[in-house]
């Protein structure tokens, strides 16, 4: 597997999770005012898309409301406008839809955006985001833990840079999983169905045979997540580039 041409940008620049947030300062993770601080300190930004009651994006990572904002509830439960509606806890800004993102950013920094998962098969989100992403001109790429995702972007839209985001697949996160499913994942399995254009490893599990073989054929690897300088120095010998929060590279 080699990479796609022109793919030098995705590694250019350090990537901020989930934007250049910074809790202390009112700027919560991926808002408006996040993704204004990591245009305006020359990043690239990682972002999270969750599927809306009405199948719609919206930009936010966890499956529920409770952490980040006055409301309450699974996502996938209010419809876009509702949650458009909801304050983010400590700040001045709302939840965006994909297309309110993509008109904020407009080309001036690239887009690593991640398609979150129930692992139940349904990858409407897939869709949504492809016809969302019609028409808009600046660099970016699809990525996701779930393989269904990522094969969905490459049977679709096969054109579209994509990627997995991957850890050796021993977190509890995974305990939904059969153990099929967590070994496929373990094992990079997948790589035949999704082919990947790159991927995103957790750092602390670096390095790692299948990661290594990977980048040894020119698949971009990138780290994550990355919490000050000396971690990134580890990481970027065996990554390309790092995903990063709380400080800055």
């Amino acid at each position: 597997m080699n990479a796609k041409p022109g793919l030098d940008w995705l590694t250019a620049r350090p990537i901020a999770h989930r934007g250049l947030h910074d809790r202390a300062g009112g700027v919560i993770e991926n808002t408006r005012s996040a993704f204004a601080a990591a245009i305006t300190g020359g990043y690239a930004i990682e972002c999270d898309l969750q599927l809306t009651a009405g199948d719609k994006a919206a930009v936010f990572h966890d499956d529920t409301l409770e952490r980040l904002t006055l409301g309450s509830g699974r996502v996938r439960d209010h419809t876009l406008a509702q949650l458009q509606s909801i304050t983010i806890r400590n700040s001045t800004d709302r939840v965006q839809s994909l297309a309110e993102l993509l008109e904020q950013v407009d080309g001036k920094a690239p887009l690593i955006i991640e398609l979150k998962s129930h692992w139940d098969g349904d990858v409407t989100l897939v869709r949504n985001v492809l016809n969302t992403l019609t028409g808009y001109h600046g660099n970016y790429a699809l990525m996701s833990f779930d393989p269904d995702m990522i094969q969905s972007v490459r049977t679709h839209a096969p054109s579209t840079i994509r990627g997995m985001v991957a850890d050796r697949a021993f977190d509890p996160y995974y305990d939904g999983l059969s153990a099929s499913r967590r070994n496929e994942l373990r094992t990079f399995a997948y790589l035949s169905r999704a082919a990947p254009d790159f991927v995103g490893f957790y750092f602390r599990e670096l390095p790692y045979a299948p990661v290594h073989a990977l980048r040894q054929q020119g698949t971009p690897v990138i780290s994550w997540t990355i919490r000050s300088p000396e971690q990134a120095r580890d990481a970027l010998r065996h990554s390309d580039q790092v995903t990063f929060e709380g400080y800055r590279p």
